[in-house]
């Protein structure tokens, strides 16, 4: 269904209101809603069964190809307010969550299967970075404690460039929760730390692993570290202490790989 007979130019227009409450966390959370944008993304999210509620262009765009969702166009002065990209392909869409349980974590993990954990990190750059490799190196799930920043947040499902369609995203509310799960799961709790006995490929990464990767200016959660079966390290040479966290997990989730 395309809505072309008049061009969305006023901010009183319910349906630029709702883009820019989706531009906000709170509201993402309370509709289930988020934003995609440009039509590669768009392809994804279908492909991969991931409901449209509706497609918003930037006047002039047009979509290359047949969309079942209503389609609406606003002007280019409220496109570019809503759009987070500098060079959008004026093409933008509101896509539902969808939700996963740890019950479906379960159903879906095998027992050789590694998962990624990620503790309160903060740049959404590194988090879509983190999906895409959990992805690339096969990880079966992304697991995020609370207080990590949203991975449906703009920058990270456009960082994530379309890993976050096809691999199973989990929230949980603390420590606890992650060692109830991972105990249930059946997976060794692993974490990187700057001084460890082993270093990362002297030890079992293979299969039936949750990697964590802890928060950018304080690592992981004391708590997390003293749970874990397995410390590594990265060696470093020179005065170099620890590498970006989306690297760091970049090298451990691809001794996977290579073991």
């Amino acid at each position: 269904m395309l809505y072309m007979d008049k061009i969305i130019s006023s901010k009183e227009n319910k349906i630029y209101k709702e883009l820019t409450k989706l531009s906000q966390k709170k509201y993402r959370d309370k509709a289930g809603k988020y934003l995609v944008e440009g039509e590669n993304l768009l392809s994804e999210a279908i492909r991969y069964g991931h409901l449209v509620d509706k497609i918003i262009l930037r006047e002039g765009s047009a979509l290359l190809k047949d969309v079942n969702a209503p389609v609406f166009v606003l002007d280019y002065k409220l496109f570019s307010e809503v759009s987070d990209t500098t060079t959008s392909q004026g093409v933008l869409a509101v896509v539902r969550k969808k939700d996963m349980s740890a019950d479906a974590l379960e159903n879906i993990c095998a027992a050789k299967d590694n998962l990624l954990v990620l503790d309160r990190l903060q740049d959404p750059g590194n988090i879509g970075t983190l999906i895409r490799t959990a992805e690339g190196a096969g990880y079966r799930g992304v697991i995020c404690i609370k207080g990590t920043a949203d991975v449906y947040g703009p920058k990270v499902v456009r960082a994530a460039a379309g890993s976050l369609f096809r691999i199973p995203i989990l929230y949980i509310s603390s420590e606890t929760e992650l060692f109830e799960l991972i105990k249930r799961l059946n997976k060794k709790l692993t974490v990187s730390v700057i001084e460890a006995d082993d270093n990362y490929y002297d030890v079992n990464l293979k299969d039936g692993v949750a990697l964590v990767i802890g928060n950018e200016g304080n690592g992981c959660s004391n708590e997390i570290i003293e749970a874990a079966e397995q410390r590594v390290t990265i060696p470093m040479a020179g005065e170099l202490e620890s590498l970006n966290a989306a690297v760091a997990a970049g090298i451990l989730m691809y001794e996977t790989v290579r073991q």
